[in-house]
């Protein structure tokens, strides 16, 4: 699966500022909410119980939040990189900058599975990871993310 099919340019946030995880989750989702239609409060809420169940922090300053809703027809995707690191609860107790959206329609199985095994084999890559950190505004980010090397190398 190329990360192309879940992130548009529109949804790389190359710069934001936020103060806790709180405040990240709250930026993605209202991003996606933009994206899908749906409310930023009910993204929210389904992310949010997500993340009770056990951070989405993988680890290396990476994030991946993600969760399903019967209103989203698509697998869809929301990228930021935030301007410093914040705690994130994350399994190597490290903060995170790095945080990749996920939203899946209800119905999702294996295709939401999948999309988040590659989202998270492309993000903990360091090389991939340390030209995100570098990368000089959203153009360059999302080519990064969607960009063969990425993905192939990740694989």
């Amino acid at each position: 699966m190329d990360l192309s099919d879940l992130l548009k340019p529109e949804a790389v946030l190359p710069s934001v500022h936020v103060q806790s995880k709180k405040q990240v989750l709250q930026e993605v989702c209202e991003a996606a909410a933009g994206l899908t239609g749906l409310t930023e409060r009910e993204i929210f809420d389904t992310v949010l119980q997500r993340e009770r169940l056990g951070s989405t922090g993988v680890g290396h300053g990476v994030a991946i939040p993600h969760g399903k809703l019967g209103a989203v027809e698509k697998l869809v995707g929301v990228f930021a990189r935030l301007a410093r690191p914040v705690e994130f609860d994350s399994l190597d107790d490290q903060p995170v900058d790095l945080v990749f959206l996920l939203l899946a329609p209800a119905t999702a199985g294996a295709d939401h599975l999948k999309a988040l095994a590659r989202i998270a084999r492309v993000l903990r890559d360091s090389a991939v990871a340390q030209k995100l950190r570098l990368a000089r505004d959203r153009s360059e980010i999302h080519q990064i993310l969607i960009s063969p090397a990425a993905t192939s190398h990740a694989a």
